[in-house]
């Protein structure tokens, strides 16, 4: 899939205009502009090991904990720089990568981040405007008179009436000798790079919270089955006892004690309802459209099983966490700060100028487009700020203050993501281990349910064991179906840690 800007003149014709307004960029390319010269900081990454839990085998550990497998036995896929490109199609839902699909042409917050490229274009081609001539046309015409008795005609006894017919060009360009307008468009350029950045992370972000939001949608639709399943049985259970009781052979405190679970069961099918409803309208705002618009197509999918295929991350080069939009857009700023400061130093020094005008003059109209009434001039100007009260160094001593700021941001930014790649990884690799634990308690709780309620109709055991083993299976088949879900939402965080989504 490839994004496609939605004013697509714009996208194709803003960079022609810059690049041809920016040849005075490689005429003056061989001059010394003042500020410092950027280069990218160049930051080590610690070599410590993966939080890597590995793949649960039934085997424990001394402590009794899940033993993961050996590296030779591991049988979990590798995530690459490629299979996280567009990685939600792996889940084979079509309703997800519609969904994918729908947000990237209609969400209105990715829409707004589309606007501030094409700002940043513009902003590029008025950059690269400084290095042609500004040239402007003007023209005049005045008819004049005075009377006989006005002073400037006193003594001639005559009234004057005349025309004067004017109109010319007038230009001036700045000749960049110590790289101000250079520093200018190279900060431009920067800024423009750093919002195609900040458009992509957009993508990934968006991407990853329409997934993990659709994803706790299916698990909330999942939870509402456990619950009505075990709504079910614990009805059936009351049902026995009620029919029991009202044949005189009943335990009367066994079925208070049946209603009330079933009816803290029923308590909880509102809530889980709300959240559901809650979770449509999230999803159907992401992808641009009024809420209540997709209620068809996100109905619950019976049978859906959420865990793909078990992943590992071999390795997280610093060179990938470079490549995250976020971490792109932070050091494409600071070379747009670094930039700003010779802009500022450049106001120091003097500017250099040639300036001209050529037009017609005439004082009659019929005369007006003669060679007599051809006009002109040309000559070289200089300014040079002397004295501004400290202005201007304090203006350049902001900006040098912003440049360190923008590296510290850039450092924080790597910093964040490793710690996000990381702490994702963590997540997602442990959740497997209690999702295995979870399901060993899911199987003795339904044992548990069974053995009990052989053990109350024999009336061995009273029914407290029956009411407590309901409870416990109910509590967790709602936590194993809460870990299958966010198992894949962890994997969807490690995705968009990595910095997967679709490439702009």
């Amino acid at each position: 899939m490839k994004l496609v800007i939605r004013d697509s003149w714009i996208a194709a014709c803003v960079p022609a205009l810059a690049g041809g307004l920016a040849l005075g960029v490689v005429g003056c390319s061989h001059l010394w502009s003042v500020g410092p010269d950027y280069k990218e900081p160049e930051i080590e990454a610690a070599a410590a090991p993966l939080p890597d839990a590995g793949y649960p085998t039934t085997n424990k550990t001394a402590t009794g904990e899940f033993k993961p497998a050996d590296a030779k036995d591991d049988p979990r896929k590798e995530i690459t720089a490629e299979s996280i490109k567009m990685w939600w199609t792996q889940f084979n839902d079509d309703v997800l990568v519609n969904l994918v699909d729908t947000a990237v042409s209609n969400n209105l917050s990715f829409l707004m981040a589309q606007e501030r490229l094409v700002q940043a274009r513009w902003t590029l081609v008025g950059a690269a405007a400084a290095f042609l001539p500004n040239v402007t046309m003007d023209g005049t015409y005045m008819r004049s008179g005075a009377h006989s008795f006005t002073s400037s005609r006193a003594g001639s006894g005559k009234a004057y009436h005349g025309d004067h017919w004017n109109s010319g060009f007038d230009a001036t360009w700045e000749i960049d000798i110590f790289g101000g307008s250079r520093r200018a468009y190279e900060s431009a350029e920067a800024r423009l790079d750093a919002s195609v950045c900040t458009l992509e992370d957009a993508l990934v972000s968006l991407t990853a919270e329409i997934a993990s939001t659709y994803v706790e949608l299916r698990t909330v639709q999942e939870r509402l089955k456990v619950a009505r399943t075990n709504l079910k049985l614990q009805s059936e259970t009351y049902d026995i006892l009620k029919s029991r009781l009202d044949s005189g052979i009943g335990d009367e405190l066994a079925v208070k004690q049946a209603k009330y679970n079933v009816e803290q069961t029923r308590a909880s099918l509102p809530n889980l309802l709300a959240s559901e409803e809650q979770y449509k309208n999230a999803l159907e705002i992401l992808a641009g459209k009024m809420p209540g618009a997709l209620h068809g197509t996100l109905n619950p999918q019976p049978e859906r099983d959420w865990l793909v295929a078990p992943q590992r991350v071999a390795s997280i080069p610093l060179d990938a966490m470079r490549r995250r939009p976020d971490v792109r857009a932070a050091e494409r700023s600071l070379a747009a700060q670094s930039a700003a400061v010779g802009v500022a130093t450049s106001l120091l020094f003097p500017k250099f100028y040639i300036n001209g005008s050529i037009g017609l003059d005439s004082i009659e109209a019929g005369k007006f487009f003669r060679r007599e009434a051809f006009m002109g001039s040309i000559g070289p100007s200089f300014s040079w700020p002397i004295f501004q009260g400290g202005n201007l160094v304090a203006a350049m001593k902001v900006e040098e203050s912003k440049l360190s700021e923008a590296a510290l941001k850039y450092e924080l930014a790597l910093q964040n993501a490793f710690s996000e790649a990381r702490s994702a990884y963590s997540a997602y690799t442990q959740e497997y281990h209690r999702y295995q634990s979870l399901q060993g308690a899911v199987k003795a709780a339904q044992d548990a349910v069974n053995i009990s309620q052989d053990l109350y109709k024999n009336g061995l055991k009273d029914f407290n064991n029956v009411l407590d083993a309901q409870r416990s299976l109910l509590t967790l088949e709602e936590a194993l179906t809460i870990s299958r879900g966010k198992i894949t939402t962890d994997l969807i965080a490690l995705y968009k840690a990595l910095g997967g989504g679709i490439a702009l």
